[in-house]
């Protein structure tokens, strides 16, 4: 297994621990998946699928080099206030990135750094569905 679906595996891991207590507003019940899902095609909500996009290398000398992956969560609800709940999970899964910049994903491997890039929602043109999208960078040792 790569360095890229190990790092995809491990914020799941991460991400299923939203449960609605504590520093949690929501509780996503354990439906973080791997991959890309269409919401029309979703049955269980609120739901989030997490799948890595780009990598860039960056190569320094003495043959040390760093991987910027970008991943990207996408978030699907349907209730009746679609945009608060996609609000909330968002902030959640923010909470868990800042508390996991050092993210173990293998055996003495860890991330060094996670940036959110953006984020963003349907702006409640899908309502009672709504979808949300926050597009973050992992950076590691290779």
């Amino acid at each position: 297994m790569s360095a890229r679906s190990r790092i995809v595996d491990a914020i799941i891991t991460k991400f299923k621990l939203i449960n609605g207590t504590g520093v949690y507003n929501t509780n996503i019940y354990s439906n973080v998946f791997k991959g890309i899902k269409f919401w029309d095609t979703i049955n269980d909500f609120p739901a989030v699928y997490v799948s890595a996009g780009s990598e860039i290398r960056d190569y320094l000398p003495g043959d040390f080099k760093w991987g910027f992956l970008n991943i990207t969560a996408r978030i699907f609800v349907k209730e009746d206030n679609p945009q608060n709940r996609l609000e909330q999970i968002l902030e959640d899964i923010e909470t868990v990135l800042d508390a996991n910049n050092s993210l173990v994903y293998d055996t003495g491997k860890e991330t060094v750094q996670i940036t959110i890039l953006s984020i963003q929602t349907d702006e409640g043109i899908l309502t009672p569905y709504g979808a949300g999208e926050l597009v973050f960078q992992v950076r590691y040792d290779l």
